[in-house]
């Protein structure tokens, strides 16, 4: 094997490695989803409590990401690689301990953390790894995959673990894959960090940003419970949007800063952005929907709930690795255009769902049509997002399509989740009682939710048009490793 063989050997590897921890990452958003009934009954949550479990891993993931991307860039992705290994492990192995829902609430924010500092760092790692050009495209194109077939993938194993060994395994699993990542990691990662005489760190920055998205993240997750008009929504909101406006005047003035504004004259990545946000806010709520609208209205168990999404995995896994292709030879906008399209009509079909539903006329189609737009969306969204974007602010640009998706995710969900639960409130109050109300209501609140999320979609479509360059697009047709300058 000659010396430039065993270095694309050892380069494909460190994504495998790279692309597992992001499968980890997402999965463990959605693992949870199925197993919350069980937990809730062995920890003694309240009810009102129990959106917690999902939402105080979103609230610090979504809130430190930014930070996140900015360390890694200045003090070296792969040391912010594996602390973000430790802290998550250790917090998954905690969370499995918990005794309490304080201690497991505790543990979830813990694991968010770990998450914020490795989503950004891996995906930079990535874009420095790969030259611009065909040879990115294939390594995102795996990473698109992995990435979106975990929310899937979650919510499979995740019954299958609550199914036969507890709720416990659905945190337990991820410490043997962080512990083999991080032995892995000196070995097939290089350290890599900005190059730069000035490393100023712009710390009151930080602070206003990572506390503004917190609290914003927060106040959205935490509307299902508390309400939109609540003091508490307005307040929080309120609060949040000071502390995102006094980190837009510190940054506009640091000599360092943070967040360099000058990034988002790259059109391109403006709009990539808008879009994750709308992609999350469409596609993270559905997960949520379709594993209530399996267990509480047509009965299915934990398990059977996990093993219907195993289509819609493997679909997304096949639709990411085309969709790597297809950007190759038309450029990343006509994909994301088809994508968000396809997920905009598997949204309106889901939007029809019956009180008395079949999984194969019913689930299977929308499932297998929302699994191939996610697949050509989240690719060809990856790719414009880093598109242009020197190597000296590639964990930047990371952390931003992370934190657009993660606050979108939480934004859809929150909207959605109060779409859906007014409308069935007002019909199990008007029903007064009758026997067949609750499962109609759930029924009509979730096909108000899944049609508001193709409206989401719809307005993707339309960024993409108005705001990806064409040009950008273009850029990437064609294009192989040699004739492209590595970033």
């Amino acid at each position: 094997m000659t010396d430039v063989d065993a270095a694309q050997r050892r380069k494909w590897l460190a994504l495998a490695l790279l692309a597992s921890t992001q499968f980890v990452i997402v999965l463990d958003a959605a693992i949870v989803n199925v197993a919350i009934p069980s937990i809730g009954k062995d920890l003694r949550f309240s009810e009102e409590d129990l959106t917690w479990i999902p939402n105080a891993y979103a609230l610090t993931f979504g809130g430190f990401l930014l930070l996140g991307g900015r360390m890694a860039d200045l003090l070296g992705r792969r040391r912010l690689f594996m602390i973000g290994l430790v802290l998550f492990s250790l917090a998954s192995l905690l969370g499995g301990l918990a005794t309490s829902e304080t201690q497991l609430i505790a543990a979830r924010a813990l694991q968010g953390l770990g998450a914020a500092l490795l989503a950004p760092s891996a995906l930079s790692m990535v874009t420095n790894m790969f030259a611009e050009g065909a040879e990115r495209n294939k390594a995102l194109g795996v990473w698109g995959a992995v990435s979106g077939s975990g929310g899937a993938a979650g919510v499979l194993l995740g019954g299958v673990l609550t199914e036969y060994l507890g709720w416990e395994w659905v945190l337990w699993v991820n410490v043997p894959i962080g512990v083999i990542a991080a032995i892995l990691a000196p070995r097939l990662l290089a350290e890599s960090r900005r190059e730069s005489d000035l490393r100023h760190f712009d710390a009151l920055g930080a602070i206003t940003v990572t506390a503004g998205l917190s609290l914003l993240v927060f106040a959205l997750v935490d509307t299902i419970n508390e309400g939109w008009a609540s003091t508490q929504t307005l307040t929080l909101l309120a609060v949040s949007s000071a502390l995102i406006a006094a980190f837009v005047f510190i940054e506009l003035r640091s000599r360092d800063p943070l967040m360099p504004f000058g990034i988002f004259r790259l059109r391109t990545l403006t709009g990539a952005n808008i879009v994750g946000l709308l992609i999350g806010a469409a596609l993270f709520a559905m997960f949520f929907f379709l594993s209530r609208y399996m267990q509480e209205v047509l009965g299915y168990s934990a398990l059977e709930a996990g093993l219907s999404y195993l289509p819609l995995a493997l679909a997304i896994i096949a639709s990411a690795g085309v969709a790597s292709v297809l950007v190759t030879k038309l450029g990343f906008k006509k994909v994301l255009v088809a994508g968000l399209m396809l997920i905009a009509i598997a949204l309106l079909w889901f939007a029809r769902v019956p009180i008395e539903g079949s999984y194969v006329s019913d689930l299977l189609g929308p499932m297998v049509v929302a699994a191939i737009g996610l697949g050509l969306a989240f690719v060809p969204v990856t790719i414009a997002a880093v598109s242009g974007v020197s190597q000296d602010e590639s964990g930047l640009a990371s952390g931003l399509i992370n934190t657009s998706q993660q606050i979108g995710g939480a934004l859809g969900l929150a909207v959605l989740g109060t779409i859906a639960s007014s409308k069935t409130t007002d019909l199990v109050t008007t029903a007064q009682g009758a026997p067949t109300a609750v499962p109609g209501a759930l029924t009509e609140g979730f096909q108000l939710a899944f049609l508001t999320g193709a409206g989401f979609a719809v307005i993707g479509i339309v960024a993409t048009l108005l705001l990806v360059r064409s040009e950008d697009s273009r850029a990437v047709v064609g294009a192989s490793p040699a004739e492209l300058p590595v970033a």
